[in-house]
């Protein structure tokens, strides 16, 4: 993708520098050690910049070839994998998710703590690859001080980086769901069980997979579950807020050797530059330089709202976080934009991305033809800062045809 002036795409330089101003602020203020922020539009890049440093103690200036803990933003990537084996016929949206992968067809609901232990029903339905894409299996996350079933989760370490799949979803054949499949949205291991199933359905590791059908054909050289040990030097430190102020070194190093746990739900590391490629391939449609993923329907039908209004307004956790999700529906692995009143920041019905659990962060508008992406490593991620809703609505302020 070839840099444009602004005006080409039809921004005003001047109004689209007032990214860097904040951008610098957030750096001069001891706030963030380091990002990269990146505007295309029409298939140009009408910004990109590099803020502060990669390593502040190391004094390494942030470049633009630095490599990120994207977390989340790997969902995207599952989503389109599954999607790929969904268009040659392979499975249906409706489909139990047990028919794939027998391991889970016994999972328990649960319903309540007593004096006696935990009480577990039935499910009412069964788990469905729609509900994976959409957050509605019942599966949460591995929390230690969170709900009995994320507590049990954790203490059955799910997410162990020397487990494989496979090893991961025998373990949660033997624990319960926290919720009916369809009956809320929660987030959680639903993208990490759609990895697993696509390793079944193509009969392939799932880092192979991505290398061949996604990475190698888009050219995204840099994407993968591990940075290769030529590459150390990109990575990227994660930091956190001190106390006190500032901010503080983070002991986040496991993207250094490969692991067993291919995590489709947040264990990939990309670049600025694969990630705006894989967003460009989503603008398209399902295209890129004349490879073709996906088919224009297929791409349709990811980026529309599949959440009834039952299910919504959904929760990604505490109240601080409502704004991540509040005027959203949520479609096929991604978060989907539907009322631009009800968010706070300008935007565009219709409008689709996610972010990553050290704030990265990326948007796809199809009716302005833009892709946005917010590339850091700092975590808590979303509450800390309001730079996401800052960010959006200075490239929209920026937008003059």
């Amino acid at each position: 993708m070839e840099k444009t002036s602004p005006e080409a795409v039809g921004f005003s330089s001047q109004r689209l520098h007032r990214i860097n101003a904040l951008m610098q602020e957030y750096i001069d203020r001891k706030k963030l050690a380091g990002l990269i922020t990146a505007v295309a539009r029409r298939g140009q890049i009408a910004h990109l910049e590099c803020f502060g440093k990669m390593d502040v103690e190391a004094s390494k200036p942030m470049p633009v070839d630095a490599i990120f803990r994207i977390f989340s933003m790997t969902k995207p990537i599952t989503t389109i994998a599954a999607l790929m084996l969904y268009e040659e016929g392979h499975f249906q949206l409706d489909d139990p998710v047990s028919r794939f992968i027998p391991a889970i067809a016994g999972m328990k609901v649960y319903s309540e703590s007593t004096a006696t232990g935990h009480h577990l029903v039935e499910q009412e339905r069964p788990m469905t690859i729609r509900d994976l894409f959409l957050h509605t299996s019942g599966l949460p996350y591995d929390e230690p001080d969170g709900s009995p079933v994320e507590v049990m989760y954790h203490q059955a370490d799910i997410s162990n980086p020397e487990s494989s799949l496979h090893q991961m979803v025998q373990k949660l054949g033997k624990l319960p769901l926290a919720s009916q499949p369809g009956s809320i949205w929660r987030y959680g291991l639903s993208s990490d069980v759609l990895g697993y199933l696509v390793e079944v359905i193509a009969d392939m590791p799932f880092d192979e997979f991505l290398e061949q059908r996604i990475f190698s054909p888009l050219v995204m050289k840099d994407t993968s579950f591990y940075v290769r040990p030529e590459n150390h030097g990109r990575l990227t430190a994660v930091y956190g807020p001190a106390e006190g102020g500032g901010i503080v070194r983070l002991d986040i190093n496991r993207h250094s050797e490969p692991r067993r746990f291919l995590s489709g739900g947040g264990g990939l590391v990309s670049t600025t530059a694969d990630y705006l490629r894989f967003a460009q391939m989503l603008l398209n449609r399902g295209e890129l330089d004349g490879v073709r993923l996906l088919s224009r329907k297929t791409m349709e039908l990811m980026t529309i709202n599949h959440l009834p209004p039952r299910l919504l307004p959904y929760r990604l956790g505490p109240p601080e976080l409502d704004h991540i999700t509040l005027g959203h529906g949520w479609g096929l692995g991604v978060r989907v934009l539907m009322d631009v009143t009800q968010v706070g920041w300008l935007g565009s019905e219709g409008e689709y991305g996610w972010g990553g659990y050290a704030n990265t962060m990326f948007w796809v508008d199809p009716k302005e033809e833009i892709i946005c992406l917010f590339m850091t490593q700092f975590i808590p991620p979303h509450v800390h800062y309001p730079v996401e809703r800052q960010f959006k609505v200075l490239v929209y302020q920026a937008i003059v045809d």
